[in-house]
């Protein structure tokens, strides 16, 4: 099955062409960049399937609540050179095309995160992220195909009538400082999911590239405590180990890891250990599948492709059970390698990384950008003899359920 095939056949969006910010004047009202392709950016991925399997793929993706976990769903400079002239901007662009042939019917939208540097060359200032959900809010706000998810009568109702829910995140609480309040402004502002640290340590706990993982702090586990209180989920895909044990501790509600993947199949920091990944499943949460360039590698496909994430995916599943497996792609519409170039101290790729040699690869084939996920995904389990019932629950499923008991 080709993407280009799933897509002449994914399910009917209400999506009637809106492009961001199209109720201003480019070059007057903002600053125009020539930005890159939505859909067939790079060549589509062939899995191989039969017609009766692409048949049952089809039917799947277009009958089923789909979620990711974790996306950046906009749309990037095509000369990726541009990146901080274009963020500075404070005008991200939504790929509202691309989406409508994704078949999802919802997106974990991790906005700017560590890049916004709309002010700042370092990224995580409370100004800068308000700025982002602010202006994100603004062009949504003009438009009637996606709307943000407050709960999760959103998300069925989104699927009930072709449209698509988004749902505002923040990779890393680092912007509250040391305010707790913030929590509340934010999730005022539409806010359902915040991670505790990104890679550098913060006034939570520790994040992933640190040396030394002191564990979530005092005042993390207020702001744990808080997260709770609201309704707000809590993911430590980029935190320490110990923080990330200490977080399910404190939590009163299943914690995710919206996306990595097991180092025991690839043994870098940005990978959780068993450890880890069975605490998530004991206390009720979800991973989701990471698939960002040069993450989820694998020994036995070493070149970055949907076989090397799918690798992770089986190993998780024996690990700590289908209920508790879905997936989280973290794919853009863009050159991602080229962006984690430019911004590798902002999001400290070179110190997540640590460990295998690996070859680069120009993007992840099968899994390049949110359009084409779970396409290819819900392809390659039906392939490999996945059942409708598990494929259902690694694909919305199990979000779903442990969203309900979270907001």
């Amino acid at each position: 099955m080709t993407t280009e095939a799933t897509r002449s056949t994914a399910r009917q969006t209400r999506y009637t062409g809106y492009k961001s910010y199209s109720y201003l004047t480019p070059g007057a009202d903002y600053v125009e960049f020539d930005l890159d392709d939505e859909l067939d950016r790079v060549p589509a991925y062939d899995l191989g399937l039969t017609t009766e399997e692409e048949e049952r793929a089809r039917r799947l993706l277009d009958d089923n609540v789909v979620i990711s976990l974790h996306d950046h769903p906009q749309v990037f400079p095509r000369d990726i050179s541009q990146i901080r002239d274009y963020i500075r901007t404070g005008r991200e662009h939504t790929g509202y095309l691309g989406l409508s042939r994704s078949g999802m019917t919802a997106v974990f939208d991790n906005l700017m995160d560590g890049t916004a540097c709309v002010t700042s060359q370092c990224g995580w200032k409370w100004s800068d992220i308000t700025y982002d959900i602010g202006m994100r809010l603004s062009d949504i706000a003009h438009q009637d195909y996606v709307r943000v998810v407050h709960g999760v009568d959103d998300i069925l109702d989104a699927h009930e009538t072709g449209g698509l829910g988004l749902v505002l995140c923040l990779e890393a609480s680092t912007p509250i400082e040391n305010e707790v309040d913030r929590i509340d402004i934010l999730y005022g502002m539409g806010v359902r999911q915040m991670g505790i640290a990104y890679s550098e340590a913060n006034t939570l706990g520790s994040g992933l590239k640190e040396a030394g993982d002191g564990g979530l702090t005092v005042f993390g586990r207020r702001a744990v405590e808080r997260m709770n209180k609201l309704g707000i989920a809590i993911d430590v895909s980029h935190s320490g180990d110990r923080t990330c044990l200490d977080t399910f501790e404190a939590s009163e509600k299943p914690v995710l890891i919206t996306h990595a993947g097991a180092r025991g199949v690839w043994d870098t920091p940005r990978m959780k250990p068993d450890e880890v990944l069975k605490a998530c499943a004991e206390q009720g949460g979800v991973l989701g599948l990471e698939a960002a360039p040069h993450t989820t590698l694998s020994h036995d496909h070493p070149l970055h492709s949907i076989e090397s994430v799918m690798d992770h995916f089986t190993y998780c599943v024996e690990l700590m059970g289908i209920d508790h497996v879905a997936f989280g792609p973290d794919t853009l519409y863009g050159d991602h390698v080229g962006l984690h170039r430019i911004f590798a101290s902002n999001l400290g790729v070179h110190d997540a990384h640590r460990g295998p040699r690996y070859e680069q690869v120009p993007y992840v084939a099968g899994l390049e950008n949110p359009t084409e996920c779970f396409p290819n995904i819900i392809g390659w389990l039906v392939k490999h003899g996945y059942s409708d019932e598990d494929i259902t629950k690694v694909i919305g499923g199990n979000i779903m359920r442990v969203l309900q008991e979270i907001w």
